[in-house]
């Protein structure tokens, strides 16, 4: 045993000098003049807006796992927000919100009970048309809850007149975003003292934007090999009551795991339905779930890009 002992520090402490002499590089990234996001210049000669983005900015670019996580996700899902955000006349721009949301998991849920892409808690769901129950969450549902962020976003944009506040109610209410800008004779929720919570989020939403618009700037390399595919799916009209989901996804030639990846929103192995409420149920085509057989699209280009 002290034989090994020794050659274990012994490995260990030329592991150490290697590391030494190649004195990897810790490199702060480059802050811009300026920044658009949604269609509007923002400039950060500010001293207080340059450290806001960079401290967001240095943060998410070394937050490898999680960004890349993001950006691979992003490939599956941006391609059906992307629709539901012009057809409401929302600013593409405004995706980058659910990737800090989330990080894109469609599962995701948090401590507030905030639950999904767009990490909505009950109360606002339900405002928004979300069904929020035991057997339904559509919190879960990806499109819908694009839709029902969109519906929440556009509401706040025509209330406060620009993205930026939108986007800050989005994290700390709206109500709350009003009497600041109110109280604090301002037109943008940029020029507000919030939360450190609220005050970061605009700035965690643009530095995302730059990080997933030039992720090779940043050290991030990707083949389109590695990035997440939507799954092609058939959907199923279902108007009546389940009384065994698993049994229902055999017949369909699916099992229950994939039945439940694929619409998330379904929370238990039955669904009453007394109402005859009509749900649209994804069910993957033959083969589909098999990557060597997705169509390799890649939504931004940019994100295979080497540089």
């Amino acid at each position: 045993m002290k034989t090994i002992h020794i050659l274990l520090t012994a490995a260990f402490i030329a592991m150490g000098a290697c590391a030494a002499k190649a004195q990897i590089p810790v490199v702060n990234p480059q802050i811009p003049a300026s920044v658009i996001f949604a269609g509007q210049k923002t400039n950060l000669d500010r001293a207080d807006m340059y450290e806001r983005y960079d401290r967001e900015l240095t943060a998410l670019a070394y937050t490898h796992g999680n960004v890349l996580l993001t950006i691979k996700r992003a490939n599956k899902y941006f391609p059906m927000m992307a629709p539901i955000l012009k057809q409401y006349g929302v600013p593409l721009d405004l995706m980058y919100l659910a990737c800090i949301e989330s990080y894109l998991n469609p599962r995701a849920y948090s401590g507030a009970k905030a639950a999904g892409l767009w990490q909505f808690i009950p109360s606002a769901a339900k405002q928004y048309g979300l069904e929020v129950n035991e057997f339904v969450d559509e919190r879960y549902h990806p499109a819908k809850a694009t839709a029902a962020a969109c519906k929440y976003l556009k509401s706040m944009k025509a209330k406060f007149g620009n993205w930026e506040s939108a986007a800050a109610a989005y994290n700390g209410g709206g109500g709350r975003i009003s009497r600041e800008l109110e109280t604090q004779g301002a037109t943008s929720a940029y020029d507000l003292y919030l939360t450190d919570e609220t005050s970061r989020y605009m700035f965690r939403l643009l530095a995302m934007k730059e990080i997933m618009e030039n992720p090779a700037k940043y050290g991030f390399r990707l083949n389109a090999n590695q990035l997440y595919y939507p799954v092609e799916c058939r959907t199923v009209k279902v108007t009546g009551p389940v009384e065994d989901w698993p049994a229902w996804a055999r017949q369909q030639g699916t099992n229950y795991s994939t039945l439940r990846e694929l619409n998330p929103w379904i929370r238990a192995k039955s669904l009453p339905n007394k109402t005859g409420k009509t749900y649209e149920v994804l069910v993957p085509k033959p083969g589909a779930m098999m990557r060597s057989a997705q169509q390799k699209n890649v939504y931004n280009p940019k994100w295979t890009a080497k540089q």
